[in-house]
């Protein structure tokens, strides 16, 4: 493959969805060959969720939201991959334009909506690849279902990828899906993951193989909802939090260009909210839920900052985009 930084100008003249677009397309052509020229690191073996993960740098879900790309994902050096969010049918998400480059401040504003497949596209493409790593798999709700049906799109998701993932992500925090982050609400919190827990306890019968449930959650919160969130982990015995998704907040992007879209901003400017749920979350949960660091990694200190804060593993993407995988290689090696 070229070397990063000389495809990345190429990329960058592109609207930011075709160029993502063009990008995993290549990846899933090149598969395995995918990472000639990159390098390999050796990277520090960590068991976290009963899963043993060969280095603690994995993908954030959104990158491939089908699991079209994974063997040439897995192929720059990963931990680790989070393939989607993917919900139980097809669906276009939101209009375009829906995703804007803020260079300046190294971050991405997108609406994307959760467009994708459908998870019955998704499982085949997972039973197609190679790759025989670590896999989550992140799921969601359609758009046109009422939150009061949530669950059962939760449920039937998390029945459909149950025997192809490693883990299962349940993303409650993206700000593009309509009122999906009434979620996080202690009470209905408590009832969706009650119902995941059965089914995931039924599956683990059904199948003879537990596989995890991590939940994401947002940067946007306070302290009290952070505390809520802790509790109701414990009390369910999840196996990991993912902090954070993306931010609506703009402090730091509003007098860019673009930086006043609507949608979840990454890169950067989430970078230190991020750090401070994750450094919250592990002072309330005391190690008894694993935490899985992600927001505005664009650095290997900046990966280091998410360990010290708390974490266990940490995931990239926004950084991916401006980085290449120049940035896992300095992220596994900054954490051996």
């Amino acid at each position: 493959m070229f070397p990063y930084s000389l495809l990345r100008p190429a990329l960058f003249a592109l609207d930011p969805e075709t160029a993502h677009e063009l990008t995993i397309a290549a990846l899933a052509k090149a598969g395995p060959l995918a990472g000639l020229g990159c390098g390999k690191t050796a990277g520090r073996e960590v068991e976290v969720m009963g899963l043993k993960f060969p280095n603690p740098v994995g993908l954030a879900a959104g990158l491939d939201k089908n699991g079209e790309a994974i063997d040439g994902l897995a192929a720059l050096g990963f931990g680790f991959i989070e393939i989607g969010t993917v919900t139980p049918r097809p669906q276009p998400g939101n209009p375009r334009p829906r995703m804007f480059r803020l260079p300046e401040a190294s971050a991405i504003i997108n609406r994307m909506g959760f467009n994708n497949h459908g998870v019955a596209a998704l499982v085949e493409n997972v039973k197609r690849a190679k790759y025989k790593g670590i896999l989550g798999i992140n799921i969601g709700k359609n758009a046109d279902t009422p939150i009061e049906r949530a669950a059962e799109d939760y449920l039937a998701c998390l029945s459909a990828v149950y025997t192809h993932a490693s883990y299962v992500t349940v993303n409650i925090s993206s700000p593009n899906t309509r009122n999906l982050r009434d979620l996080q609400s202690a009470d209905a919190l408590g009832a969706l993951l009650a119902q995941l827990k059965q089914r995931q306890q039924e599956l683990a019968q059904t199948h003879g193989r537990y596989v995890p449930i991590a939940l994401k959650i947002a940067p946007d919160l306070e302290n009290e909802q952070i505390a809520a969130i802790a509790e109701l982990l414990r009390r369910h015995r999840m196996d990991a939090v993912i902090a954070t998704n993306t931010t609506l907040a703009r402090g730091q992007v509003a007098h860019l260009k673009y930086g006043n879209e609507t949608g979840g901003l990454s890169g950067t400017p989430v970078r230190e909210k991020s750090t401070i749920v994750i450094r919250e979350l592990a002072r309330l949960l005391q190690d008894e839920v694993p935490i899985i660091g992600v927001g505005g990694i664009l650095s290997g200190a900046d990966a280091r900052e998410k360990i010290s804060a708390g974490a266990k593993l940490v995931q990239v993407y926004t950084g991916l985009i401006y980085r290449g995988p120049e940035l896992v290689r300095e992220c596994i090696q900054a954490l051996k």
